[in-house]
């Protein structure tokens, strides 16, 4: 590639979902919606853990957190949507792209670590109740915690810095609704492989080594749990991880069907459907998963509205 066919991109286009201009409005409202319905519930988590003592535990005080990812998660990539719906904006800033692409990286290594310190929590739960309370302190939560936020933002760091000091020739067109790592390094020009390394190693290290600690996390549960015996208290034991087993298996499967899968079976429209799955309806599923059938939290939260109705 010549030197003179390099060009510094200062802006992208998000080509999002080309449709008829008609069905870009219902998409807007759809959307919408979903954002609203985002806020809302994990809005309502947050405040009924906040204000009900009987959640201020390590699952619940993890609940609360997780929900504030995907609070964030939407606010970083749905507003940007809308306003390609409804005014047909599309173009994104190379620094607003880099920056959209940062704190979704980020986010998404912070939930995975977030997810294993979860399964932790719920091996020490199970295979360890009378030592529960001495070990998973308020210091412990708050040391996990800030243990994800910290490596989860500071990976994305390096990865961003490297995708960013890629160069851009010929179009600017982002097939996609947001700004994601494949997208971004399909415009490149130049020789990205570094970038590719770097994505890929501290890749495997955010998202498989928090997949090792849950599934050894979750095969010492089993056996913990086939040790009780027959009857409702292996099932109740058990039902205390069904919740978060079901979120991880669903992050996981978007996550790397998304990201592992063999490049023959790419396709652009599968990779946005994907996209789709775990940055939009994730965030409405993962709280409806986990407090639908918790009886607590609903006792709580039946709690909060009668005091605030009084």
């Amino acid at each position: 590639m010549k030197g003179e066919n390099v060009t510094k991109v200062s802006a992208f286009i998000l080509l999002g979902f080309p449709t008829a201009p008609g069905l870009q409005y219902v998409l807007f409202l759809v959307f919408l919606l979903i954002y609203l319905f985002v806020l809302v519930e994990n809005l309502t988590i947050i405040f009924t853990v906040w204000s009900s003592s009987p959640l201020h535990r390590p699952m619940y005080y993890f609940l609360g957190i997780m929900s504030s990812l995907e609070i964030s998660y939407v606010c970083d990539i749905i507003p940007k949507m809308l306003d390609g719906f409804l005014l047909q904006r599309k173009r994104i800033s190379f620094v607003g792209c880099m920056t959209q692409l940062y704190f979704f990286s980020s986010l998404v290594c912070t939930e995975c670590v977030l997810l294993a310190s979860m399964a932790y929590d719920r091996y020490v739960a199970i295979c360890h109740p009378l030592r529960y309370q001495v070990i998973m302190t308020t210091g412990l939560c708050v040391q996990l915690t800030a243990f994800s936020f910290a490596s989860g933002f500071t990976i994305s760091v390096v990865k961003v810095y490297f995708i960013s000091s890629a160069k851009f020739c010929g179009s600017n067109v982002l097939n996609h609704f947001f700004c994601d790592i494949s997208p971004i390094l399909k415009l490149a020009c130049t020789d990205f492989s570094t970038a590719e390394l770097v994505d890929f190693v501290l890749a495997f290290i955010i998202l498989v080594s928090p997949l090792i600690v849950t599934v050894l996390s979750y095969g010492r549960i089993t056996l913990a749990v086939l040790r009780i015996p027959a009857g409702t208290g292996r099932w109740k034991a058990f039902s205390t991880c069904a919740s978060h087993l079901t979120v991880v298996t669903i992050f996981y499967t978007a996550l790397l069907f998304m990201y592992v899968r063999p490049r023959a079976i790419d396709t652009r429209s599968s990779n946005k459907l994907i996209s789709v799955l775990y940055t939009v309806l994730t965030p409405i599923l993962n709280p409806l998963i986990y407090c639908l059938r918790n009886t607590e939290f609903k006792d709580a939260f039946k709690k909060v509205l009668r005091f605030r109705q009084q």
